[in-house]
């Protein structure tokens, strides 16, 4: 496709598809040393590439890995080395299972630097940044901003390759230190400071933003813009036409619950709706999409 700018170019030539791209949420068991660790790591292993499995199995297109059981998180710099050793370990694993799948990975809390390096290190596509632009009060504390340090130690260690998309005004926050700002004007200070793709999510997890958000946001910057909460088979219609991705996770387990297994059926069901979607929002709404112009208000 012409005209695309070269992050909208990068997100269509990974993932083989400009808009509507689902990504499965493989939320790992709570790691060794964890207060709800009750698994050893080769077991957590196991299931997290059987759930890989299960993902690409039923046409997902991406998968990314977190540690979203290790309640409650801890935020850089209390992350321990073992949890980066760890994580490594799972996406070591699945990447060597699925050498050519898009991969990426989360490290909980603000671990970007931890996630960027895993990503580096195991030849993953993506990693899931928290606070990389802006100030907000998450559960585990403050959270400030790393765009700068963490994209000085992508050039450093020469991880260029790996996407960074941010989450803007995210999930589980209080952002009453940037109430001035929207979230168009959050995601255009992303886009200035560098972020290959943003992400809009709702106050917590599984519960879902405003349908509207990402056309909106899509009119102001010209990055990937990605739902990646509370997206599920019922409200699949409000979210797909205008999302150049889905990050789906709590939807996928048993009754929807993100602490519950993956339940195979729900992951089946939500992608056979997603392909009939497919055929009909999302191509209607690309033939009305403009090229977005970026200007950024600081």
């Amino acid at each position: 496709m012409t005209g695309l700018s070269k992050a909208l170019a990068a997100w269509e030539k990974l993932f083989g598809r400009l808009q509507s791209v689902v990504i499965g949420v493989v939320h790992l068991h709570a790691l060794p040393g964890t207060p709800r660790n009750s698994k050893s790591i080769q077991e957590i292993v196991d299931v997290a590439c059987k759930e890989a499995n299960i993902y690409f199995k039923h046409g997902v297109d991406a998968v990314i890995v977190e540690n979203s059981h290790d309640i409650p998180y801890v935020k850089h710099p209390h992350i321990g080395p073992e949890i980066t050793s760890y994580v490594t370990r799972v996406c070591a694993e699945i990447r060597r299972q699925f050498p050519k799948k898009p991969i990426g990975v989360q490290v909980l809390a603000g671990g970007n630097a931890e996630a960027l390096a895993i990503a580096h290190a195991c030849g993953l596509n993506f990693i899931r940044a928290e606070g990389f632009v802006y100030t907000a009060v998450a559960d585990e504390g403050i959270i400030d901003a790393c765009a700068g340090p963490l994209l000085r130690m992508r050039k450093h260690i020469g991880a260029e390759n790996v996407m960074i998309l941010a989450d803007i005004k995210k999930k589980h926050s209080a952002h009453t230190i940037t109430s001035d700002l929207t979230i168009q004007n959050v995601a255009q200070g992303a886009e200035f400071c560098l972020a290959d793709g943003v992400i809009i999510t709702g106050i917590m997890t599984g519960k879902q933003p405003d349908p509207q958000e990402a056309a909106v946001t899509q009119r102001v910057v010209s990055i990937p813009v990605l739902f990646g909460s509370g997206v599920t088979t019922e409200n699949l219609h409000a979210f797909i036409g205008d999302a150049n991705g889905l990050i789906v996770g709590s939807d996928f387990k048993v009754d929807g619950k993100m602490l519950n297994d993956l339940d195979e059926k729900r992951v089946e069901k939500f992608m056979k709706a997603v392909a009939k979607l497919r055929d009909t929002v999302v191509d209607e709404n690309s033939a009305k999409k403009t090229k977005p112009t970026t200007t950024f208000i600081g």
